[in-house]
């Protein structure tokens, strides 16, 4: 089982280029030009890769942000607004074009060039890929662990091996579209012949026909069970990162791979800890006693308490470092960020008069010249008042 940390997903609106104040017009002329640049019809070659992808990015951001329902979830909560986890999928983003061919046809009417489409019906498609969100507490994101999952997804029927055709029959050639899964149809229109493709509906774009389906899975080739995925959390993983497992998601179609299932990472707040990287923050208070005279402190860290002498005179807002006492770094072969320690001084509040005398006859004992930072203060204001 391969477990790869990804990259966390572009905002929709920046993959769109638009503001989130931008009107349903505006978003649906961005698409439209993001289409037609990104369309692998227009990137033969070398470029076809990466026109896939770009492709596949603005056709999922315009599926969210054309959607009144989903763009106001997404603009309240980001992505993990429009990831329907209690089923687990995400959508159809791993196992080609999929609904996203069909967005682009509702704009352009079909495929360029007037040619067939480049995909195989029977070709083997890689499942689609499942999404879900684990919570983790601040120890288990540093030292990393392992989580199990209950994952609702597809698989192969055993009782057809995946044919969906009744065991002892088989799928027929489909007599509509001869097994290329498509029709062609021609428009003439003041501007000349325009020639679109659209799936075979006889077949449903598959290009064969199962007279007797599967009693088990309803013709489709594929179950839906519940499975327990155990998944590992690296160390030193962060907050909205995500793990792919790879082959754990939906079953492939035709013989094709699996779809990965990817975790989404929501590490609960710290009591006492903050993290800036793979560094950890952390304040401590002293008493007033304690920083004038110097005392020895013991700081909470993740791995236990460690000791550490606070000079004499430390002042609030002293930060000190312990090396090595942060966050594991992710595949960093154990090194570690350090640990920063803010030192606040508390004065004491509802003093007797006992207490105040002290402290006068203590001020009274003080030269002016031990408060360093006091006197190079009122030298200025002497010197902007002249």
């Amino acid at each position: 089982m391969k477990v790869t940390v990804l990259a966390e997903k572009r905002d929709y609106y920046e993959v769109l280029g638009v503001d989130k104040s931008a009107s349903a017009d505006e978003i649906k002329k961005a698409y439209r030009r993001l289409a037609k640049k990104y369309h692998p019809d227009l990137n033969p070659g070398d470029k076809a890769k990466v026109a896939e992808e770009k492709f596949k990015e603005a056709s999922e951001a315009y599926e969210v942000l054309s959607d009144a329902e989903k763009k106001q979830r997404y603009d309240q909560f980001g992505h993990a607004g429009v990831d329907p986890q209690a089923g687990g999928g995400y959508g159809d983003f791993g196992g080609g074009f999929g609904g996203f061919e069909d967005i682009f046809s509702s704009f352009f009417g079909g495929g360029f060039g007037g040619g067939q489409s480049r995909r195989n019906p029977n070709a083997p498609q890689r499942g689609r890929d499942l999404k879900y969100a684990i919570e983790l507490t601040f120890e288990q994101a540093c030292f990393g662990c392992e989580i199990e999952l209950n994952v609702n997804r597809t698989e192969r029927c055993d009782s057809c091996n995946g044919s969906g055709a009744e065991k002892g029959t088989s799928a027929t050639t489909c007599s509509v579209c001869h097994g290329t899964g498509q029709v062609t149809t021609v428009q003439r229109t003041a501007f000349g012949n325009f020639q679109s493709t659209r799936p075979c509906s006889s077949c449903g774009g598959t290009g064969k026909v199962i007279q007797s389906p599967c009693k088990s899975c309803r013709g489709e080739g594929t179950v839906r069970k519940s499975r327990k995925v155990k998944v590992k959390v690296p160390a030193g993983i962060d907050n909205d990162q995500i793990i792919s497992v790879s082959g754990q998601a939906d079953a492939g179609k035709n013989g094709g791979p699996a779809g990965d299932l990817l975790v989404v990472t929501r590490v609960k707040r710290h009591k006492l800890f903050t993290r800036q990287g793979y560094d950890i923050m952390c304040d401590f208070p002293i008493t007033f006693v304690e920083a004038t005279l110097g005392a020895e402190i013991k700081v909470p860290t993740i791995d236990g308490e460690v000791t550490y002498n606070i000079p004499e005179g430390t002042q609030t807002g002293t930060v000190f470092r312990l090396k090595g006492k942060g966050v594991p770094k992710l595949h960093g072969n154990g090194t570690r960020g350090d640990q920063y320690v803010k030192i606040k001084v508390e004065i004491p509040k509802n003093l007797s008069e006992k207490q105040k005398d002290i402290l006068r006859q203590f001020a009274d004992n003080v030269e002016p010249a031990k408060y360093k930072e006091r006197k190079n203060f009122f030298d200025k204001v002497k010197e902007f008042l002249k």
